[in-house]
């Protein structure tokens, strides 16, 4: 299997395991605030990656030595942001609002920034699979909705919490092109935001992680949705350029509601089944796309080399 296909089912995967946090988080006893369940799983999640560090064949020493560089302070900070201006954002503007602005906003604002930042022209491709996912997302978020009253602070803090998403991985890809493994730094960005979440884990109360299905949650939402998912993510991210990648975590939002369908028993209208549907379809081409690009920049260096 080729390096680039392989990124694409990493990624991928990475955006199931994200795709399964609303699911998890409805079981949580109703004593957790959402911000004590963001602060749980950035905390279990961060220490998660760093315990398992060598396991992957990376050294803590290595990822608390990227906290010293200012990408891997800006990407530990960013994880941090990202988490709390999500929760802070979904009080405010509701989940369905504050979730669209996020997902949908992030794989845009992480093309802008890789350009800027990294030098990562976004291609046709990227734009037409982008803007398909994202259309997608929009007829899935206001499904059978109606019209929601705008709250615009909680659609600005949603929409810090796409930027500090976009930050983060621009941060995380510039760090694996410096040459650093990408289990290191997941670890030294999810390690520093945990520590700077476990405050807020420890005022917002951990009373509720006490009990049978408060554990169970934080576990699953720390060591799945963050450790493992946020290495195949950094091996994704290390064979992808920042806004392809960026464009297949749109995956996080159909698995949600495929979730939602099959386990709480929710529905979905026409507008849904087209969003669900234009989403599949862009992800398709965001793969094809990634591949396919990937494999002219490498034979162009084959045979440049041969030159």
């Amino acid at each position: 299997m080729s390096g680039a296909r392989r990124g694409v089912l990493e990624v991928l995967g990475a955006a199931a395991l994200f795709g399964t946090t609303g699911t998890a988080a409805s079981f949580a006893p109703a004593s957790a605030s959402a911000q004590a369940i963001g602060a749980a799983r950035l905390v279990i999640g961060g220490a998660g990656l760093l315990f398992v560090l060598p396991t992957l064949g990376g050294s803590r020493r290595g990822a608390i030595g990227l906290w010293r560089s200012r990408w891997g302070v800006g990407a530990g900070v960013m994880t941090a942001l990202y988490q709390l201006a999500f929760f802070a954002g979904v009080e405010r503007a509701g989940v369905a609002l504050a979730t669209l602005v996020t997902i949908g906003s992030g794989p845009v604002l992480v093309g802008l920034l890789s350009l800027s930042l990294l030098g990562e022209r976004p291609t046709g491709g990227w734009w037409l699979a982008t803007a398909v996912a994202v259309g997608g997302l929009l007829l899935l978020g206001f499904d059978g909705a109606d019209r929601p009253t705008v709250d615009l602070l909680g659609m600005l803090l949603a929409l810090v919490s796409g930027l500090g998403y976009a930050a983060y991985t621009v941060a995380a890809k510039r760090l694996l092109n410096d040459g650093h493994a990408p289990p290191e730094v997941m670890a030294a960005a999810f390690g520093l935001g945990g520590a700077l979440m476990l405050p807020l884990l420890l005022l917002g109360g951990i009373a509720w992680l006490a009990s049978l299905e408060g554990a169970l949650v934080a576990l699953w939402l720390g060591l799945a949705t963050t450790t493992v998912a946020y290495v195949l993510f950094g091996r994704g991210l290390r064979e992808l350029p920042a806004g392809p990648a960026a464009t297949l975590v749109l995956a996080e939002p159909l698995v949600a509601t495929a979730l939602g369908v099959l386990l709480l028993g929710e529905r979905l209208g026409p507008a849904g089944w087209m969003g669900a549907m234009a989403i599949t379809l862009g992800l398709g081409l965001q793969g094809v796309v990634s591949v396919r690009a990937l494999r002219g920049e490498r034979q162009n260096v084959v045979e440049g080399a041969v030159g």
